[in-house]
């Protein structure tokens, strides 16, 4: 067999099941989390987000940093007990927002919004 013909044999099957694979996981919620941000973001995201009373202003502007922000790790401390403490910076209306996040093992309190013009 011709190395061309191998090559074929090869793209066919890998196509087959490409298109197998689509069938599968067509409609399902499937994700790739795989960075340290995202990791992070959809665990916070998972749990029940609970705001301070300075914090409950702006609430759909802090969803959006929750859901689209990036974790500052050098300003976060992750290790803290019981709870670490995340920082999220992310941009919402042209605007600079950045949050401190108490990350619990059941709930994540929002302590502290920052808005930078």
């Amino acid at each position: 067999m011709k190395l061309i013909q191998r090559i074929g044999y090869y793209l066919g099957g890998f196509s087959i099941g490409l298109i197998i694979l689509a069938f599968f996981l067509n409609g399902k919620k499937v994700s790739c989390d795989y960075g340290p941000d995202a990791r992070v973001l959809k665990n916070i995201n998972s749990k029940v987000i609970k705001y301070n009373d300075d914090t409950i202003n702006d609430s759909i502007a802090i969803r959006y940093v929750l859901k689209k922000g990036d974790i500052n790790f050098s300003k976060s401390e992750t290790r803290q007990k019981p709870c670490g403490i995340y920082v999220i910076e992310g941009d919402y209306n042209e605007k600079e927002i950045i949050l401190t996040v108490e990350n619990c093992d059941s709930t994540a309190t929002v302590t502290n919004v920052k808005t930078v013009w």
